[in-house]
Order: C-alpha cells, then structure tokens, then sequence
C-alpha cells in the first residue's frame, strides 16, 4: 500500500482488484475519484440536456463508480476527443488529469506485480474490489429513511449529484463525507451487507 500515493483505502482497493480479476477496471475507478467531484458540469441554460447525458453513464443503476468507469471508458473509445466531453457535458480538463493519474497508477501496478485484469461485465466483481478498500465507510438505510454509517452511527444523506439519490439502495458504500448544510455521501454504490463479513471479517 505504501508503494502507491493514493489514500490508503484506494491503495487496498487497487491491490486487492487483482483477485477480482477486475484491476484494469479498478485502475480507471481509482483514477476518476482522485480527480474528485469535477468531472461532470451543468450549464444553467443547457440543464436538462446535461442531465440527460449524465443520467445515461447511470443507466441501470450501477452506482456511481460504475457510472464514473463508463464515462472514461466511452471517452476512451472515442480516442480521448474533447469534442465527446463537450457533447455529454464532461470536464475536459479532469478527464485529462484522470488519464494522467490511471497511467500511474498502471505503472505503479505493473511495478508491484499487481497483474491487469479486466472483466467489465461482472459489476458484483468491481464492487467487491471497491468494497474491500472502503468498506469502513458503509452506510444502511433505517426504517426512517436516513442513512446511517455502520460503524461510529451518525446520520448520512446521499449526495444528490449521486445516480443513486432517488433510489435508495437497502447498503452503500460511499467513496467521501462531504460536510455541508448535513454530511451527504458523495460517489456511492450499493453493496450486499454479507459482502462486508466476507471481505472484511476482521472489522465486521
């Protein structure tokens, strides 16, 4: 973990991707959230239609580090043009700078002998990997429809930037506590509580 100048819960989650056989994917996750929360934008005049690009990165409800993995991944396909980011309201500058960190982290990976792998198609596989770096920040709904962290309780709200605000999975786990009027859990996924058990028995 040390070898890797990442937050200690992204470094877990990189390193352990591997069993996953979903480290390329993880790659990309890891590079999108350091980029922090400016990789989508919202123009006043043209809001509807950056809602609705948006909203297609979260078709299906995968949770937004899955959303954050297809905008690079269309990105990518496109051969990284700045036209794509302009057409579905994307920050041109903060793909660039996550193409930059993914390319480290690659380095890094290979370094560590951390073998790439991918496997797109298994979701459950990509959010086990997120889950055994963070799964200290985990969450659950309560009868009164707020959410609560697992650990030390206090009382949580989803990001409403979040694809997930309106649905409200049963257990997420969330990649950071932003504190403003209330703290709200920013890029957040749903997890299946058993998978804490198993990844993380000796905290749970």
């Amino acid at each position: 973990m040390a070898e890797f100048p990442v937050d200690p819960m992204l470094a877990k989650m990189i390193i352990q991707s591997e069993k996953f056989n979903v480290s390329e994917e993880i790659a990309t996750i890891a590079a999108m959230v350091s980029v922090g929360a400016s990789i989508f934008y919202r123009p006043k005049e043209k809001a509807v239609h950056a809602d609705n690009a948006h909203k297609a990165f979260h078709m299906g409800n995968v949770g937004d580090h899955i959303a954050l993995l297809n905008v690079y991944n269309a990105w990518a396909e496109t051969n990284f043009a700045s036209q794509w980011c302009f057409e579905n309201f994307v920050q041109v500058k903060s793909m660039k700078r996550a193409r930059d960190i993914r390319d480290q982290i690659l380095g890094l990976m290979e370094r560590c002998e951390i073998e790439l792998r991918t496997n797109l198609g298994d979701l459950d596989a990509i959010r086990k990997a997120i889950t055994s770096g963070f799964f200290y920040h985990t969450a659950s709904l309560q009868r009164n429809g707020m959410y609560r962290t697992v650990k030390s309780p206090q009382t949580v709200h989803i990001h409403p930037s979040s694809g997930l605000a309106e649905i409200m999975p049963r257990w997420v786990i969330y990649h950071e506590l932003v504190l403003t009027s209330k703290p709200m859990m920013r890029v957040v996924s749903e997890i299946q509580p058993d998978w804490l058990v198993e990844l993380a028995p000796h905290y749970y």
